[in-house]
């Protein structure tokens, strides 16, 4: 159902749980587009196959598919995965991308054990770059008729408000960041014209129940999002933050990744208390027909069972790994092969959404 109120999600008592918090289930959508992922898709769904056999394990996965016969195929290769089907809801819901990070419904919650869920829309439109993007601005709307669960129009002035997932993170007690490259550009990929940093700001506050946003600079090269933050900064945990650095000086992320370092020298979060900041390395340069993509650990992605981190067949694996383990001591750190996942331009978080409890 839709809430027609004029109360804002924050006033109502919502918020945006932390990623880490305890899943109901993680939304994906079973790769379809062979444009995305160009000769290897077949790849590319294996690896959701796999990756799909670790979520079962501690929460269910509502999985998109778009036709009969393209959940003929997902259930054929998640049961030779030996994937156990009975965990995972095939939705018969029309996307044309499966980047469910910035086309899914993003939940927030009130507090308490057994805190209501809503949704908020926030209006996707493929990242003010690529056309045909109606039928995936639909999902949220779709994701609330389905499971009964209320939802609210993020908007500003009465104008719909366009945000993707992948731009933002939080803490789950207040603090959020984000990048001024993404939600503050008003020349490249515009998302919501002539907004400023505070009605920005309002926005987010409003329908997300933080009460303080950090903003760093810009993202990594080969990112077609222009700059989504979950490629470079996310929280770990209520305190801690990593944050992607670029060791050589000559290479073309050394400049922004040093300029974010020293924004959050001087950050601090929603109690004014200044957070801890541990650095994770960057792979190597991953090319594809002669293009840079974005290949970055810190595309992580928090399950209930596992922290889900891709990697890329570089000698910094084994680094990254090692620091976010020690980082997260409360589920194992997996590691998850994304060298053709990341053809499509976004890794492990940029395929996933969560449903709280």
């Amino acid at each position: 159902m839709e809430l027609k109120k004029a109360q804002t999600p924050s006033e109502l008592g919502y918020r945006m749980p932390a990623e880490w918090d305890a899943h109901k289930a993680t939304w994906l959508a079973w790769p379809q587009n062979e444009v995305e992922w160009p000769g290897k898709i077949d790849a590319v769904r294996w690896m959701y196959a796999g990756m799909i056999r670790r979520l079962v394990q501690g929460e269910r996965v509502r999985l998109l598919v778009n036709t009969p016969a393209v959940e003929r195929q997902a259930r054929e290769m998640l049961t030779k995965e030996g994937v156990d089907t009975r965990r995972v809801d095939f939705l018969r819901f029309r996307t044309k991308r499966g980047w469910m990070r910035d086309t899914g419904p993003i939940f927030i919650k009130t507090r308490g054990r057994g805190g209501k869920r809503a949704i908020v829309h926030f209006h996707f439109n493929a990242w003010a770059l690529y056309g045909e993007w109606q039928e995936d601005r639909k999902v949220p709307e779709r994701a609330a008729r389905q499971y009964g669960i209320d939802l609210f129009h993020a908007r500003h002035a009465g104008r719909d408000f366009v945000l993707e997932g992948g731009s933002i993170d939080v803490n789950g007690r207040g603090t959020l960041l984000t990048t001024e490259q993404c939600l503050l550009d008003q020349k490249v990929q515009v998302r919501n014209r002539g907004l400023s940093r505070s009605d920005v700001e309002g926005v987010l506050k409003a329908n997300l129940g933080v009460k303080h946003v950090v903003w760093l600079g810009g993202g990594v090269v080969g990112d077609d999002t222009h700059g989504h933050v979950d490629d470079i900064c996310r929280f770990v945990n209520r305190r801690t933050i990593v944050l992607a650095q670029e060791k050589n000086a000559k290479d073309v992320n050394y400049r922004a990744l040093a300029e974010n370092r020293e924004r959050l020298q001087s950050v601090r979060l929603e109690d004014g208390s200044k957070p801890e900041v541990v650095y994770l390395p960057m792979p190597g340069p991953v090319r594809f027909r002669g293009s840079r993509l974005p290949a970055s650990y810190a595309n992580f992605y928090f399950s209930n069972s596992a922290v889900l981190v891709p990697t890329f067949n570089d000698p910094n694996d084994r680094t990254a790994l090692g620091i976010i383990s020690e980082l997260i001591t409360d589920r194992p750190v997996v590691g998850i092969h994304a060298v053709d996942l990341v053809v499509g331009r976004g890794t492990l978080h940029c395929i996933s959404q969560q449903e709280p409890v």
